[in-house]
């Protein structure tokens, strides 16, 4: 054994190897680990808990552990290797979110930032062992075979996951585009596991689609968010706009199985839709901050734009796939009475990871600090709770459909009275078709664009003008 490994080690504890003498740049990162916002990491030599204090019979320990390792484990084992398994434990028993990179993972992380890689395009996170999760990216194998928000992965090509790392696994589920690679999965709403053999393909994320639903309502689904997302988000508006004759009546924001992404970009993405001049300073006009040990870890942002809806309803749809920056936008939006949240709980990943290099080609990720909402409302663990909870049915059945979507008019039945005709009947008939094929093909958009037609009706009453979101969500609760 290297007599001076002890030493060395002893010396880098004793010293404080986190909160020594040494300052780097980091940057804010969220699950997916993409860059949010830079600062300098300072030591806080104000901490002076004496009960933490290492003795030196931790230290001790700690070398001694290294000695019987290199003694009398049954294979030889390097210093390096022992080094990186230390840090890695280290971090991994903190939480599910801090972890070592070591040069093929940190490399890896710098090649997702780029928004193209290899894989099957799911979003996980370690818990119980193996892998949950968080949701599987918008037009990638794993969405396209339907794996689930939620789904709990045990097995990689037979291989049990609580026998990996998660490092481990998740390069095991990377790899080359046309390789193939079966999961077993398993599913709350099932018995039994399931198998997915899947086919790798080059993950290119479009994080913007849009598309006019009804009359005057338009819909904008951000997938993840990315350093292009604002602008290309601002894009799809101004087009909705442009489609309705410059008379939007109203949005769906699906932020459904959004991962999160950039923080700087959600905070922009909050911003288009608030207007700094009609908050009157309410929450100290933030967006989002956060708080932390150290102050730097200390980060806020407020408003600062004008409403590019001027104001037209807004309803955000989130699920238990929205996740971190997901949070932050529908967290801002419900807090300033901007928008109704429908759907589920979201994921409750409301904590922040800092990215500290260690060398070139090392690095660890570490929590640093929590969100909060402008009110002051904590995500961690918690999410964001929807103003009106629709759960993802599957509505079947063709005539129960129409009943149910579309009731019977007069003109429907049989031997009804004339009456005038405005030649308004078949646009009726196809409206109803409309929005009986949007709720068999998803049942919380279609329940979303219900609640956005009620709030452009509140809205257009003067008795409700002042805050029809408080108004659409009241009368939501009281039909409960």
């Amino acid at each position: 054994m290297n007599r001076y490994l002890p030493l060395v080690i002893a010396s880098l504890i004793s010293a404080g190897i986190f909160t020594a003498a040494y300052t780097n740049a980091f940057a804010f990162k969220d699950e997916r680990g993409d860059t949010t916002t830079t600062t300098t990491v300072m030591p806080d030599k104000t901490d002076k808990n004496k009960k933490d204090a290492l003795q030196e019979t931790d230290v001790s320990r700690f070398t001694n552990a290294i000695a019987q390792i290199k003694d009398f484990y049954v294979q030889p084992i390097s210093d390096k290797k022992l080094l990186e398994d230390a840090i890695r434990g280290m971090l991994s028993g903190l939480d599910p979110h801090s972890e070592y990179l070591d040069k093929d993972a940190y490399k890896t992380l710098l090649m997702t930032t780029s928004g193209a890689f290899g894989g099957l395009g799911i979003e996980v996170t370690g818990e119980y062992g193996v892998l949950k999760v968080i949701s599987p990216i918008d037009d990638t194998p794993a969405a396209k075979a339907g794996i689930k928000a939620g789904d709990y992965i045990v097995a990689i090509d037979g291989k049990l996951v609580n026998e990996m790392t998660l490092n481990e696994a998740v390069d095991k589920m990377r790899g080359k585009k046309g390789t193939s690679v079966t999961l077993t999965v398993i599913r709350k709403s099932l018995k039994t596991p399931i198998s997915f053999k899947l086919t790798r393909d080059e993950i290119r994320i479009t994080s913007v689609k849009s598309s006019m639903l009804d009359n005057g309502y338009g819909y904008v689904r951000i997938s993840e968010f990315q350093e292009p997302t604002t602008e290309l988000m601002i894009n799809a508006i101004k087009k909705l706009q442009e489609q309705s004759g410059g008379q939007l009546r109203g949005l769906v924001l699906d932020l459904r199985n959004n991962p999160g992404g950039l923080l700087e970009t959600a905070v922009q993405v909050a911003d288009v839709f608030l207007d700094e001049k009609k908050l009157n300073n309410r929450y100290n006009d933030l967006i989002v901050y956060t708080e932390g040990r150290i102050p730097s870890a200390k980060y806020s942002a407020k408003v600062t734009g004008h409403d590019l809806l001027n104001g037209a309803p807004l309803v955000v749809l989130v699920n238990e796939g929205s996740a971190s920056a997901s949070e932050i936008v529908a967290g801002a939006l419900q807090d300033y009475h901007r928008a109704v949240i429908v759907g589920i709980t979201s994921f409750g990943k409301g904590s922040v990871q800092t990215v500290l290099p260690l060398d070139e080609d090392h690095a660890i990720k570490l929590t640093t600090a929590l969100y909060h909402t402008p009110s002051g409302r904590v995500i961690q663990n918690k999410g964001i709770m929807p103003d009106i909870v629709v759960d993802a049915l599957k509505v079947s059945g063709e005539k129960q459909d129409n009943v149910m979507i579309a009731p019977i008019r007069e003109f429907e039945l049989k031997g009804h009275l004339p009456g005038q005709d405005t030649g308004n009947s078949n646009t009726i008939i196809d409206d109803d078709k409309q929005a009986s094929n949007l709720a068999r093909s998803d049942f919380q958009l279609y329940e979303a664009l219900e609640v956005l037609k009620t709030m452009h009706m509140l809205g257009q009453n003067t008795s409700m003008q002042a805050d029809p979101v408080a108004a659409v969500t009241t009368t939501a609760i009281s039909q409960k």
